[in-house]
């Protein structure tokens, strides 16, 4: 495994595990065993996604020393806040067994992220966390953010794959020393990517698959990945990518598939503001 070292010196993995929709407890808890045999260390998750129990059972139980493996959760709007914040946490690491969460990231930039921000500013002084961060907040959002707290977020997870690449984001983000860590990386199969010719031609050349090369294509973007899949297979494909490296006319070529706006979710919709604070995922 490769690291991205946070601002704060925290060790990021390269590759984690992602567990976005697998909410059958019995599947989450086998998907999370097969992934630590398979080598990964970085487990993804969030309050909102309804298994953070099932993920704690299967790490507690893997027989691993916790300081082998890296737990991320994420706090939902209906918690952002000073005080829903601190209650959502506890609520999170008593679901995941834990004593400390690794990464704790406010899950979107919307309802009171500020009061949420100051409350997870404490969790971060008293230990509770090793390091917190923001996700799916766009330059604008990240910005103000920063240069309005006392600690800067160390990671932003946002939505980066070959048909949205993020440029002025990844820019804004290092101006900041903000590491950029990719959900959806295999732009969720979308546009048929897998089959993309651009990504088929060099996936022959280097006797890998389309998902490799994407993979590898974040790698030596230096972002930080959670691919996220249910099949052992895949899981073991989704690590092999250490071993080759594109070139820079591979990397250029699929620089040229940037469609320059998500096909998957849209941050600056009022839309999408209203439909995410009207998710509520308890009473």
């Amino acid at each position: 495994m490769q690291y991205r070292t946070l601002s704060n010196g925290v060790e990021l993995p390269m590759i984690g595990y992602g567990t976005f929709q697998i909410k059958d407890a019995a599947q989450c808890e086998q998907c999370i065993s097969e992934a630590l045999e398979t080598g990964y260390r970085l487990f993804d998750t969030a309050a909102s996604y309804e298994n953070e129990a099932a993920i704690g059972m299967a790490l507690r139980d893997s027989g691993l020393p916790r300081e082998e493996w890296f737990v991320t959760t994420k706090l939902w709007v209906q918690d952002a806040g000073y005080d829903g914040t601190l209650w959502a946490f506890e609520h999170s690491l008593e679901n995941l067994g834990l004593d400390q969460i690794d990464l704790y990231l406010i899950h979107q930039p919307f309802g009171d992220y500020y009061g949420a921000w100051r409350a997870m500013e404490r969790l971060y002084r008293e230990g509770a966390v090793r390091a917190i961060g923001v996700s799916n907040f766009t330059p604008e959002r990240l910005v103000d953010l920063c240069m309005n707290q006392e600690f800067k977020p160390m990671v932003n997870q946002i939505e980066i794959h070959p048909f949205f690449q993020q440029n002025t984001a990844l820019r804004v983000m290092e101006d900041y020393w903000v590491v950029p860590q990719a959900w959806g990386p295999l732009s969720e199969a979308q546009k048929d990517i897998f089959n993309h010719k651009t990504l088929a031609k060099i996936a022959d050349r280097h006797g890998k698959t389309a998902a490799q090369v994407i993979l590898r294509w974040h790698l030596q973007r230096k972002i930080p990945t959670i691919p996220k899949t249910v099949h052992r297979g895949r899981m073991a494909e989704n690590l092999d990518v250490f071993d080759f490296e594109l070139t820079a006319k591979e990397m250029e070529s699929i620089a040229g598939m940037d469609i320059g706006h998500s096909e998957i979710i849209d941050h600056h919709c009022f839309c999408t503001a209203r439909q995410l604070n009207s998710v509520k995922i308890h009473a």
